[in-house]
């Protein structure tokens, strides 16, 4: 199952996710990654994390979410998981 991981950061914190950032991508280069990249606020300016991931189930997803390094930094001042599903485009398998 697919399934998106939605997180936005503190405020003021782009020196925090700065100084993890290697660490969070090395978690990310050794986990069931679909796609992933920051989010930007108005100025382009990393504010947050867009990721999606391939997982059996929920608890799965929230446990890596957990124990990514940024929310174990404290970037994060929130985080959603919600299931995912890939509409577009379409793979071919889907009858139209």
């Amino acid at each position: 199952m697919l399934f998106a991981i939605y997180a936005l950061d503190k405020e003021d914190s782009i020196q925090l996710r700065m100084d993890t950032r290697e660490a969070h991508l090395a978690y990310l280069a050794n986990s069931p990654l679909v796609f992933a990249g920051p989010l930007l606020d108005d100025e382009g300016i990393m504010c947050g994390s867009l990721i999606v991931l391939e997982m059996e189930n929920i608890t799965q997803v929230k446990n890596f979410a957990d124990n990514d390094p940024y929310a174990i930094a404290g970037l994060f001042k929130n985080v959603e998981v919600r299931h995912f599903v890939k509409a577009f485009p379409l793979d071919g398998t889907s009858k139209s």
